[in-house]
């Protein structure tokens, strides 16, 4: 298994980072011995360095608490596993049947969750993921959705001071590395335009980019951010490379649904039509074909994919190990669906 120097952590990153939403009952339950088998899995494919993404908003905390029982049920040597906890939501207690940080989606949780984003809820999120985790401790945390936290500004001014608060939650995670309790400081984001906003105030040794980078979506400005970032010595993750599962034959796109009378819906749905016929040609999956362009894209280090379950994973490490021919890279572009990319 191939590893790499990962930015300015002082890690090492594979290709493969395994994702855990999953894991905290996405859409879902799922039962505690499929979890079991879906992280043995994970790790047994990658031993001796397996690398988890996590989030205490993940099923209010029932991700973490998941990843931590496993790994010790399993015996893992905490220096044979890198967890990055993404920062920002803490539990509370659920008073209805259902959660109301984010209804619809979690299942059969026994947690509600709320946001915490300053310097005081990051050091209570630090705290509490590393109780969940038992004695595995994350190496890389992040602010989780900072671009969320400010679009749910009502005005200015309260986004200025949302701004303000994110600039406290790096402070902690400031203080956390300068203490040595972890190796980098990142974020996490679905809108990548907020990052480079953040960037110009804190020190990042991290990134992690959603739904915004893959092979269907890769604008100019994106792709010259992500090279500055790695001249910088900040290391890249790629996450949702799927569109939320679009680009593997979902219903939604970036998890919202679409209208097949909508023109832009439409645009979108012809050219996965026309994706779908150029794997066909190739006998190239979709799934390894959205793997292997993340991986192509210069600066980024690894791709976060889906531990739905032991098959998927295996899958989607498969995919992140076996290159693409170059033929249907260069089918791709004469079927206009990629752009002229030098590094395709």
């Amino acid at each position: 298994m191939d590893i790499s120097p990962f930015g300015n952590t002082g890690l090492s990153m594979p290709k493969v980072v395994f994702g855990s939403s999953d894991l905290g009952n996405l859409y879902r339950e799922m039962p505690f011995e499929d979890k079991l088998a879906t992280i043995r899995t994970c790790v047994n494919l990658t031993q001796p360095y397996t690398v988890f993404d996590t989030a205490g908003k993940y099923g209010a905390g029932l991700a973490l608490e998941v990843i931590g029982d496993c790994l010790h049920r399993l015996q893992v040597d905490p220096s044979q596993v890198v967890i990055s906890n993404k920062l920002g939501w803490v539990r509370s207690p659920l008073l209805g049947d259902e959660p109301t940080f984010e209804p619809g989606i979690w299942k059969g949780i026994k947690h509600d969750a709320k946001q915490v984003i300053s310097y005081s809820g990051i050091m209570e999120c630090f705290q509490e993921g590393n109780d969940l985790l038992q004695h595995y401790i994350p190496q890389l945390v992040s602010v989780h959705d900072p671009d969320e936290y400010l679009d749910a500004a009502k005005t200015s001014r309260e986004k200025a001071k949302r701004f303000d608060d994110i600039i406290g939650a790096y402070q902690a995670l400031a203080q956390l590395k300068m203490e040595g309790k972890v190796a980098g400081v990142g974020v996490g984001a679905k809108n990548w335009r907020v990052i480079p906003e953040i960037y110009q105030h804190v020190k990042l040794d991290w990134v992690m980019i959603a739904n915004s980078l893959t092979i269907y979506s890769h604008p100019n400005e994106l792709l010259d951010f992500v090279r500055r970032l790695s001249q910088d010595g900040v290391g890249v993750i790629d996450a949702a490379v799927f569109q939320g599962g679009f680009l593997v034959g979902g219903d939604l796109f970036n998890y919202k649904p679409l209208s097949p009378t909508h023109p832009k819906d439409r645009e979108k749905l012809d050219w996965r039509d026309s994706f779908y016929d150029v794997c066909r040609q190739f006998q190239v999956s979709p799934a390894h074909a959205c793997v292997q362009f993340a991986l192509k894209v210069p600066g980024v280090n690894a791709v976060a994919l889906s531990t739905v379950d032991p098959q998927r994973a295996k899958e989607n490490f498969n995919a992140a190990q076996e290159p693409v021919a170059g033929e249907f890279w260069e089918e791709m572009k004469n079927k206009k669906l990629l752009d002229e990319l030098s590094f395709i």
